[in-house]
């Protein structure tokens, strides 16, 4: 099972970009969204954007993972 973190576009440096994983910032390939552009929402896996999402979604998965961090999750794990 495949879980995607969503981060924010801060930077873009050629092929990576620097993102904000709530609060945490790294930087992360690029490659499968060469269309990225600063301030779009990826979602994150291994270290690679796989695909932009829209921000009313990353903000919604954002809580949920921080419910998760929270022990608030509601046996979900």
């Amino acid at each position: 099972m495949c879980i995607g973190v969503p981060a924010k576009v801060i930077q873009i440096e050629e092929e990576r970009a620097l993102v904000d994983v709530m609060g945490t910032r790294m930087h992360v390939g690029t490659f499968f969204v060469p269309e990225v552009r600063v301030d779009d929402y990826v979602l994150l896996h291994a270290g690679q954007a796989l695909t932009i999402v829209d921000e009313n979604y990353a903000e919604e998965s954002i809580e949920e993972w921080r419910k998760v961090i929270d022990g608030k999750h509601g046996g979900l794990f």
